[in-house]
C-alpha cells in the first residue's frame, strides 16, 4: 500500500529535523591574557635545559625522605583534600543526572481503581499493568544539551580546583617543614645566647665581688640575659604553634621519628631543590590547574546562555504508556485488554512576565563575571611568579650578605669579649657585639628559610606536578 503526504506534512516533517539538535550556546572563544608577555625579572642562566615544574612530580623535587612521608600522610588524611575529592565526586553525579535527561525515563505502572459508576451508581473496579514514558522532553532546541554543557564544564572545574588544591597542600606541608627546621634552629641559637649571657652575669658579678665593675655593669648583663630568656620563651612558643600548623595539614601527628630527628636539622643541610625555567606567562594557562577551573566556569556560564536562550522556544515533550486494562485482575492480559496512548505535547511561551528575558539578562551577566573570575586568575599567577622570580634573583645576595656580616658580628664579639676580660673595652661595647651577633644570626636563619621556602613557591606557583600521573591510592583513600 503506497501512503501519499501532502506539502504541509514534508515540511513539517523537515522542520522539525532540522530543528533537532539546534544549539543556541554561543560560540566560546579564549579571552586574551590580560598580562605581559614575559615576566619582569627572570634568571635564565641557572635553569638553561630544567625541566618544566609542571613535569616534576613532588617526589623528585622534594627528596628529603623525611618531608616526603609527611606529604604523602597529608595527601592521605588531610581533611580539605578529602573534601575535595568528595565534591569531585558530587559533580560528576550531577553531571550523570542531567546527561540522564537527554533519554526517556521508561516506568513500570500498576493502578487500581474503585469508583462509583455516574449511571448506576454501582460501585466498579479498574485494574491497569503496564509501562510508559512520562513528559521526556524532546530537545529540539537544545536546552537539555546546553544544560548537561553547563554540568559537564563544573564538573571539570572541580577537577582542576581539586588538582590546585593539591598542590597548595604539597607546598604547604613543604613550608611548614622548613619552618620547623628553621625553629628548631632559631630554639639552638637562643639556648646558646641565653648561656653566653648566663655566664656573662656570673663574670660581671665576679667582677664587681672584686671591685673591678660597677653595679650598672652587672644590671646590664642581667638585663641582656633576660632578654635572651624572653626570645628563648618566644621560640618555643612558635616552634610549637608551628607543629599544630603542620600536624593539621598532615592530618595526623607527626610521626616520632620525624620528629626526633627535628632536632639536628639546619636548613643549611637542607635537602636541595631542582632549578625551575620560569617560562612564558602564556604558560601558565596549560600549567595552572586554578586557571582551567575559572576557565571551565567560564565555559560553564556560556553553555547557561544557551539553555536560557532555548527557553524562549516551544518546549515539546511526549507521554506514551503501552499495557493492559481490566475490570477484573484476571482479565489483565487477555486478548483484547491491551492498550496505549500517545500524548507529545509543545509549551509555548506567550506571556511571563519578562521571567526568560531576565533568565537571559542574568545568564549573560554570569558570563561577564565569569570572564572578569577567568582574567583576574590570570594575573593573580602572573604576580605569583613574578613575585618568587624577583625573590630567586635577589635572596641569594641578601643571603650571602647576612652571612658575611654575621661572620663579621662573631669576630668582633670575640675580640669585645677579648678586650673586656683585659680592661681594655667597657662594657657596653661587649653588650653591643653580643646584640649585633644574636641579630645578625636570627637574620641569617630566617633568610635561608625564606629562600627555601621561595623555591617552593616558586615550584607551586608554576603549577608543580601538574602533568605528573595522579596517585590512584591517594585518590582512592581520600575517598574512604
Amino acid at each position: 500500500m503506497q501512503t501519499t503526504h501532502s506539502p504541509r506534512t514534508l515540511g513539517a516533517a523537515l522542520a522539525a529535523l532540522m530543528l533537532a539538535g539546534c544549539s543556541f550556546i554561543p560560540a566560546y572563544e579564549r579571552p586574551s591574557a590580560p598580562v605581559p608577555t614575559s615576566y619582569p625579572a627572570t634568571v635564565p642562566t641557572d635553569t638553561a635545559g630544567a625541566k618544566p615544574a609542571a613535569d616534576i612530580r613532588w617526589q623528585d623535587y622534594f627528596t628529603d625522605p623525611r618531608l616526603q612521608s609527611l606529604i604523602q600522610l597529608a595527601l592521605e588524611n588531610n581533611r580539605d583534600q578529602r573534601v575535595a575529592v568528595l565534591r569531585v565526586e558530587q559533580a560528576r553525579a550531577q553531571f550523570d543526572i542531567q546527561r540522564a535527561n537527554e533519554y526517556p525515563t521508561l516506568s513500570g505502572i500498576g493502578n487500581f481503581t474503585r469508583q462509583p459508576s455516574t449511571t448506576t451508581g454501582k460501585y466498579g473496579s479498574v485494574w491497569q499493568v503496564g509501562a510508559g514514558i512520562t513528559s521526556w522532553e524532546i530537545d529540539f532546541f537544545g536546552r537539555v544539551a546546553a544544560l548537561k554543557e553547563q554540568a559537564l564544564a563544573q564538573y571539570l572545574s572541580t577537577d582542576e580546583a581539586r588538582k590546585s588544591g593539591q598542590i597548595s597542600l604539597v607546598s604547604a606541608v613543604a613550608s611548614g617543614w622548613l619552618a620547623l627546621m628553621s625553629d628548631e634552629e632559631l630554639l639552638d641559637l637562643s639556648r646558646r645566647t641565653l648561656q653566653t649571657r648566663e655566664e656573662s652575669v656570673k663574670l660581671t658579678q665576679l667582677r664587681l665581688d672584686n671591685g673591678v665593675s660597677s653595679e650598672l655593669d652587672l644590671r646590664q648583663a642581667e638585663s641582656l640575659a633576660q632578654q635572651a630568656r624572653a626570645t628563648l620563651a618566644q621560640q618555643e612558643r612558635q616552634r610549637m604553634q608551628d607543629e599544630n600548623a603542620l600536624v593539621l595539614l598532615v592530618g595526623q601527628p607527626l610521626p616520632d621519628e620525624v620528629r626526633a630527628s627535628l632536632a639536628a636539622s639546619r636548613l643549611a643541610k637542607a635537602a636541595p631543590m631542582q632549578p625551575l625555567p620560569a617560562g612564558l606567562p602564556s604558560d601558565l594557562l596549560q600549567h595552572r590547574p586554578d586557571i582551567s577551573a575559572a576557565e571551565q566556569q567560564l565555559i560553564s556560564a556560556n553553555a547557561n546562555i544557551g539553555a536560557a536562550r532555548a527557553a524562549f522556544f516551544p518546549r515539546i515533550s511526549l507521554t506514551a504508556q503501552l499495557g493492559t486494562v481490566s475490570t477484573e485482575l484476571s482479565g489483565l492480559f487477555k486478548s483484547g485488554s491491551w492498550a496505549f496512548s500517545f500524548a507529545p505535547q509543545a509549551v509555548v511561551p506567550i506571556f511571563d512576565a519578562g521571567r526568560n528575558q531576565a533568565n537571559l539578562a542574568a545568564a549573560q551577566v554570569g558570563r561577564d563575571i565569569a570572564v572578569a573570575q577567568y582574567e583576574k586568575s590570570i594575573q593573580t599567577a602572573f604576580r605569583e611568579v613574578a613575585d618568587a622570580l624577583a625573590g630567586r634573583a635577589t635572596l641569594q645576595k641578601q643571603l650571602d650578605a647576612q652571612q658575611a656580616q654575621a661572620k663579621s658580628d662573631t669576630r668582633r664579639f670575640e675580640l669585645s669579649d677579648l678586650r673586656y676580660r683585659n680592661g681594655v673595652a667597657s662594657y657596653l661595647d661587649l653588650l653591643d657585639a653580643q646584640r649585633s651577633l644574636f641579630a645578625s644570626e636570627q637574620a641569617l636563619v630566617l633568610t635561608r628559610l625564606q629562600q627555601l621556602q621561595n623555591q617552593v613557591a616558586l615550584y607551586k606557583v608554576l603549577g608543580g606536578g601538574w602533568n605528573a600521573a595522579p596517585d590512584d591510592q591517594v585518590a582512592a583513600n581520600a575517598r574512604r
